[in-house]
């Protein structure tokens, strides 16, 4: 059985559940999955990657490309 045919059963018995309980159970299954999932996808940045960012930021601070913090919130508002 594929993947695709697999999901369309698994939501066929889901469907089908009349515990909420069980549901309970299934919603904190997926939460947990999505969050390590998320965890997977973080690469931290090399020494030389964060050096790069810094010396861009550095150079944006100088050549006056940036927002103050009340230009940030003022756009929130």
């Amino acid at each position: 059985m594929d993947l695709e045919a697999r999901k369309i059963e698994f939501v066929q018995e889901f469907l089908k559940l009349q515990s909420e309980e069980a549901i309970s159970r299934l919603e904190e299954i997926l939460r947990k999955e999505r969050k390590f999932i998320e965890k997977r996808k973080f690469k931290p940045m090399t020494q030389d990657q964060l050096n790069k960012r810094i010396e861009q930021s550095e150079s944006d601070f100088q050549n006056n490309r940036f927002k103050s913090s009340s230009e940030l919130l003022a756009k929130y508002k």
